[in-house]
């Protein structure tokens, strides 16, 4: 309550609805209240969701086979936002396990509570390479090596457009009888990102644009020396976002496992996400100066690395069925294979990545 007040207050002081990509902003990452500041478990089972590295160990070891082809004993690895840690301990695990280690494991987390949870987690799993973990609060410069976020981009905050006859209007988070609501701007929205074919499109219609994502794919350019950038997240091309049956956007909260769309229940208890217009990212990265080095389905990316290996070399029955199981879960349509994309982009390197050789999407961005 203490954070949908400010919240409140906010909107009240100025005296005219907020974008939503500053709500999202208080909601998530307010310096005190905000869901990813706060010390509530969000991870796993016992939390709200659950990421691909809570679902199996083999999705980290599978993209450490990837960082594995860039790093070659030397350079380093960065993570944004590493959750609950096991990403990371899952990667260097497979890398010290293929003695192909990383001079440094970066990590960039703003939240104190998941910065301790982060070192809890790499302690209990992989205590000998917790000394090469170091913890960042902004992003070093001349970085190389190789970029990982995993679930990043969902979570940065978005504006909400709203077509109204002839032009989109930009919908804001406004407090009408102390009640916070959709309000729209009375202005028309210009943005400089791909937009959607306005003809198409019934009024009322709704959709988001990543703002925060894009602008941060510029700052990430410039703190770049050379590497790669893996990006993975729930999205799609802008045919696909734009669809006119997506009437009322991408828009998704998570509280304790149960899906909704209601951004304003449970403020700084709920995680809040958009899908990822991976169009606008890649569109970014190329006017910013990074290449396009592959982009396709989560599926497909992680067997291109031989997810099936780790499978194959299980010769106890009835872990070899639970990892048959875990990997169902990472590659069917139905659950994450489909919905997730991965986005490789480079700067100064050249390199045909393992992880495209199978399926390569870049022509449908």
């Amino acid at each position: 309550m203490i954070l949908e007040q400010i919240i409140k207050d906010s909107i009240i002081q100025k005296s005219q609805p907020i974008g939503f990509d500053k709500f999202m902003e208080l909601a998530l990452y307010h310096k005190k209240f905000g869901y990813y500041r706060s010390p509530l478990q969000k991870f796993g089972a016992k939390g709200d969701f659950i990421t691909a590295p809570e679902t199996s160990n083999l999705f980290g070891y599978t993209l450490a086979l990837q960082c594995q082809q860039i790093i070659n004993n030397k350079n380093c690895i960065l993570e944004f936002g590493a959750g609950s840690g096991l990403l990371a301990s899952q990667i260097l695990f497979e890398l010290n396990r293929l003695d192909n280690l990383p001079d440094k494991y970066y990590i960039l987390e703003i939240s104190a509570s998941l910065k301790q949870e982060q070192k809890n987690t790499i302690k209990n799993t992989v205590p000998k390479l917790l000394n090469k973990v170091v913890w960042l609060n902004t992003l070093p410069e001349n970085f190389s090596g190789v970029i990982i976020a995993n679930e990043v981009l969902d979570a940065m905050g978005s504006k909400r457009i709203i077509k109204k006859e002839t032009n989109f209007f930009e919908l804001g988070v406004g407090c009408k009888n102390n009640n916070l609501e959709w309000q729209s701007f009375e202005k028309p929205y210009v943005g400089n990102t791909i937009l959607p074919d306005i003809k198409l499109l019934k009024n009322g219609y709704i959709t988001e644009i990543n703002t925060q994502a894009i602008a941060w794919i510029n700052t990430l350019f410039d703190s770049i020396k050379k590497g790669v950038v893996l990006l993975i997240d729930y999205g799609m091309s802008s045919n696909e976002y734009f669809h006119h049956q997506r009437e009322e956007g991408t828009l998704k909260t998570y509280y304790k496992h149960k899906i909704g769309n209601n951004p304003f229940l449970n403020i700084g208890k709920q995680d809040i996400s958009v899908s990822v217009n991976f169009s606008d990212i890649a569109l970014q990265a190329k006017n910013s100066g990074f290449e396009i080095a592959g982009y396709t389905t989560q599926a497909m990316f992680l067997m291109a690395l031989d997810i099936y290996q780790y499978l194959r070399n299980e010769s106890d029955s009835y872990k070899h069925l639970v990892l048959l199981q875990q990997i169902k879960q990472l590659l069917l349509p139905v659950t994450m294979g489909e919905n997730f994309k991965v986005l490789a982009l480079t700067k100064n390197t050249k390199v045909k990545l393992t992880g495209f050789k199978e399926q390569d999407l870049s022509h449908t961005l």
